[in-house]
């Protein structure tokens, strides 16, 4: 029996090729989608839990309070470990201090190589329980020690057994290797940590931090704090206890409101995002947008599936009949009907595996992943299996019971016709299907719009031909002078800077300042950056007011340039010649330049003041010579580079480059939006030609008549069109109220947005109808150009 309905169900399959490839194909584009897109979120979910204590993990976190408005940060003053340690230490396991992940020179030998690390507190092999390949725990109690990532050891040594041996860090610190740890794996926060290093190295490096440790700074919120909570505590628990320690301990921040709270490791990727101090998401959005996208393309193949097989019902009415007539029940007919659905997606379902091989690839592209097919998860197949079976289940279940309910003494006399309830239901899945569409390509637009509007922002200087060094060994310093006369000399670079932040980044903030007039709830945390005298010509920043620093006016080492921003904020009615006071001393305002944006292009401006002084600089820029090609600029850039900087690697960055890398995630959303709207469209066009051509069918002998009684083609096909066209029409009032809801919701992550206007969604609308009436005209003029003759003699 089983066989018998195997071989009815292939060869109702293959009997109608063109409805054949409709179906399997858009199950197949619908099931690779769904796959690769559980992939990608089996991936993302998996973020972080390589580590044994994923669960006991947490970082400390803090909210502020400024013109009432809360921000969420991670950023922490230096006491801030040491003050949980003394005073809540039986709620913590570990608490481990630390840096930020930044790029260091490890030298051994000649060999000269840049590695991004951390300085982290001695408890951290512990705390990430990191699998040691040589050495042991605990190595990091020496403040001259460092362990090395595998890759790491076998990019300077050729192999992973180098305990004991020497390096120079930065050209200035010899450290010898206490350890070899496995490389952290991709879907990790800390994948891209290549050494680390004890803080207490930090600490004796930097001075900057040692006044922080000496005077017991709490307004300079510039380290992390990592802990592992004690057994039988909650991060929830430990947030209720630790909430006013900073309020507490730091009388001059009290008016900011700080509450400290612990941020578990399972939402340091996920559910990241705060507003206004409440946690409202972060990745796990993204991972919902794009489960429920895949789910939709998936029901838009389903759709097309029942809406095929029940729009061919007519000619499947007789057999129905007959088999009914010997003796099949209406159970047996809905096995065959599931049979035959079933029989399509494992079909599907192999041509799908095939194209999912094929485009992973391109996929990683997308996602910026390296993600591949799970061939030895168990997990994996059995998902593989209920997708099948859930599949097969939903798109044969209509036309199972649909097909299966006919009468057979109707449909033996002929008199089997549908009337528009049994088309009704096909109509609300056309609806449906352009529905999701729609709202797919509005929401594709808007992130398009939003990339743009962001990348058209004025942001204050001239990025063209700006390179940028970090200044990560001593023989950065002190030649500043001499390198930039020789540079200019040789026509490579037009000017030279330095500064103490990178210019697409924020390193240093502060709200220690006052003026005179300082309202009591003045209370903003100021971007500082420390600059060179010809920082302001060299990225040709645009000044209101006052003037830029001089080397003609000794005076500017204590004088201050401030952004329109701050001086808004500051309330000045002319800032220039105001005093501002910083750390007891008196700093003059002597320009106002215009807004520059220094960190994300989607928020809002930060009020930036920028100090003169070049002993607190970090970062040597230049501006290339237009009038040279940028290979023989950088190749006498580099040649003087090595006569100055002889001990460190000759690594830059385009400050262009820098800055368009801060588009990165929401291009790979608006990519990966653009192909999924792209496949659900052409399952919708799919599924629209494939029913234009059995209404035509259906109409064969009505179109012959009409043609003889004088139809124009336009006739012909404006009667097999305005059904669908009222079903677009529909379709497209539902999404246009869905759409601004989703987008509306998506852009709320944003400071500076588009606002969503009536054209965007006219325009969406416009493209669906553009789709409907590309995908109907194929058969609607197929049937309005044949000869009426063939039609009528047929009957």
């Amino acid at each position: 029996m089983f066989k018998n309905y195997l071989k009815t169900a292939w060869r109702n399959i293959t009997r109608n090729p063109v409805s054949a490839i409709i179906n399997i194909g858009g199950l197949a584009i619908g099931l690779l989608v769904l796959f690769a897109i559980s992939i990608w979120i089996l991936s993302e979910l998996s973020y972080n839990k390589n580590f044994k204590n994923y669960d006991t993990i947490v970082k400390i976190e803090q909210n502020q309070t400024v013109d009432g408005t809360t921000y969420t940060q991670e950023s922490q003053p230096f006491p801030l470990a040491e003050a949980l340690k003394n005073e809540f230490g039986s709620s913590f396991e570990y608490i481990v201090p630390a840096s930020w992940n930044g790029d260091h020179i490890l030298s051994f030998g000649k060999k000269n190589i840049n590695f991004t690390g951390n300085f982290m507190g001695p408890d951290v092999d512990c705390m990430l329980s990191l699998d040691m390949l040589s050495g042991k725990y605990g190595s990091l109690n020496d403040p001259n020690s460092i362990l090395l990532s595998e890759s790491t050891a076998k990019a300077i040594f050729g192999t992973a057994d180098v305990v004991g041996k020497m390096l120079t860090m930065d050209a200035k610190t010899p450290v010898k290797i206490g350890g070899v740890y496995k490389d952290f794996p991709k879907n990790s926060t800390y994948d891209v940590l290549q050494f680390i290093a004890p803080y207490e190295l930090f600490v004796q490096d930097q001075a900057w931090v040692r006044y922080s440790r000496d005077h017991q700074v709490w307004d300079n919120n510039s380290f992390q704090v990592l802990a592992k909570l004690a057994a039988n505590t909650t991060a929830e628990q430990v947030s209720k206890k630790i909430n006013d320690i900073k309020y507490r301990h730091a009388k001059d921040m009290r008016s900011f409101k700080p509450v400290i709270f612990a941020l578990p490791m399972k939402d340091w990727y996920l559910r990241n995002h705060f507003v206004n101090g409440k946690q409202v998401g972060g990745q796990i959005d993204y991972v919902w947008l794009f489960g429920i996208i895949g789910v939709f393309v998936l029901l838009l193949a389903c759709i097309n599936f029942m809406n095929l097989s029940t729009a061919r019902s007519e000619k499947r009415a007789k057999e129905v009949g007959i088999r009914k007539t010997l003796g099949s029940s209406k159970k047996q007919l809905v096995r065959l009907f599931y049979l035959e659905s079933f029989l399509s997606v494992v079909l599907a379902f192999i041509v799908s595996f095939i194209l999912l091989i094929v485009v992973m690839p391109f996929f990683n592209m997308l996602t910026g992943k390296d993600l591949s097919i799970p061939w030895h998860a168990s997990i994996f197949w059995l998902g593989i299996f209920l997708f099948i079976v859930m599949t097969s289940f939903l798109a044969g279940s209509y036309p199972a019971l649909f097909l299966s309910s006919f009468k057979p003494v109707k449909v033996l006399k002929g008199g089997h016709r549908l009337g528009k309830s049994a088309t009704l239901p096909r109509k609300i899945l056309v609806v449906f299907q352009l529905t999701i569409s729609t709202v797919l390509i509005i929401g594709t637009l808007v992130v398009f719009l939003q990339i743009k509007h962001a990348q058209n922002r004025p942001i204050g200087y001239n990025q063209n031909g700006l390179l940028s060094f970090s200044m990560q060994t001593p023989e950065f310093y002190g030649k500043y002078d001499l390198f930039r006369n020789d540079l200019k000399r040789s026509g490579a670079i037009v000017e030279m800077a330095e500064s103490s932040s990178p210019l697409t980044e924020v390193y240093s903030t502060s709200n220690g300042f006052d003026w005179d007039g300082k309202g009591p709830n003045k209370n903003m945390d100021f971007c500082m950056n420390w600059v060179s005298h010809e920082f302001g010509h060299l990225i040709d920043w645009q000044l209101v007011e006052g003037r830029d620093f001089s080397r003609s006016h000794p005076g500017d080492s204590l004088s201050v340039v401030i952004n329109e921003a701050a001086a808004k904020y500051i309330g000045f009615k002319d800032p220039v010649g105001k005093t501002l006071k910083y750390d007891g001393k008196n700093l003059t305002i002597i320009g106002v330049t215009k807004n520059l944006i220094t960190s994300s292009p989607f928020s809002n401006v930060q009020h930036s003041i920028y100090f003169l002084d070049q002993n607190n600089v970090n970062f040597m820029h230049m501006r290339l010579n237009p009038n040279k090609s940028a290979k023989e600029s950088l190749s006498i850039i580099e040649k003087e580079f090595k006569q100055y900087i002889p001990n460190a690697p000759f690594n830059y960055t385009f400050v262009d480059q820098d800055f368009a890398s801060k588009f990165q995630m929401t291009k790979r959303l608006g990519n990966l939006a653009l192909t999924f709207s792209l496949l659900a469209v052409f399952l919708c066009a799919l599924g629209l030609l494939g029913l234009t051509g059995f209404v035509a069918e259906q109409k064969t002998k009505e179109i012959g008549v009409r043609k003889v009684l004088g139809a124009t083609i336009l006739d012909i096909w404006i009667m097999l069109s305005k059904e669908f066209f009222l079903l677009v029409m529909i379709a497209s009032l539902i999404s246009i109220p869905l759409g601004y809801g989703f987008m509306s919701r998506w852009l709320m992550q944003y400071e500076y947005k588009i606002g969503l206007t009536w054209w965007i969604f006219g325009c969406c609308g416009i493209l669906t109808i553009v789709i409907t009436i590309v995908s109907v005209s194929y058969y609607g003029i197929k049937a309005a150009v044949a000869n009426p003759v063939k039609s009528l003699r047929s009957e």
